[in-house]
């Protein structure tokens, strides 16, 4: 789920920064470049581990800023293919639910990927709002997705989780 990434980077340093030391200075520009974005083809950044080496200190004409070659390594966001992971409803709809591992709230479980068979619909116990129902064992007994509990769902490269597979829901079918 987490790994750590060794990347090479170009960073200018802004001048205003010249005031600290060169390992803060660069430490505080690749948290601003790289922390809570997703890196192509490595994930989400959760953090700027180390930082392995700096190189350079170039002033190129035209510019008040040095330029350093920076190696460091990342702490990315970046479940494989199939593998089950802990998260929390954040929220769902009609179209499926929307599940959050505290740092990350995208991940997505559309309808087709709910335990079969599945539906939506009013809640009468609280008003307007609705839910989500499994029908196991051919509707002899029905059960609501818990909201509270943590939940474990598969995950793929797009951030979609199935619920479709034996021994996947909330923890609370299992306890």
């Amino acid at each position: 789920m987490f790994n750590l990434s060794l990347i090479e980077h170009t960073l200018r340093l802004p001048p205003h920064l010249l005031s600290l030391s060169l390992d803060k200075a660069v430490r505080h520009e690749l948290e601003k470049l790289f922390l809570d974005k997703v890196i192509a083809n490595l994930g989400l950044c959760v953090s700027v581990y180390d930082t392995r080496r700096i190189d350079g200190g170039f002033i190129f004409p035209g510019d008040g800023a040095p330029t350093y070659t920076v190696e460091c390594r990342l702490l990315v966001f970046r479940p494989f293919v199939g593998e089950i992971i802990e998260a929390k409803l954040k929220e769902f709809n009609k179209d499926g639910l929307r599940l959050s591992v505290g740092f990350f709230d995208d991940i997505y479980v559309p309808f087709h990927l709910l335990p079969y068979p599945s539906r939506f619909e009013p809640d009468s116990e609280n008003g307007n709002r609705f839910r989500w129902i499994w029908e196991y064992q051919a509707a002899s007994e029905e059960n609501e997705a818990d909201q509270t509990p943590a939940t474990v769902y598969p995950i793929d490269e797009i951030g979609e989780g199935s619920l479709d597979n034996d021994g996947l829901g909330p923890i609370s079918w299992w306890e």
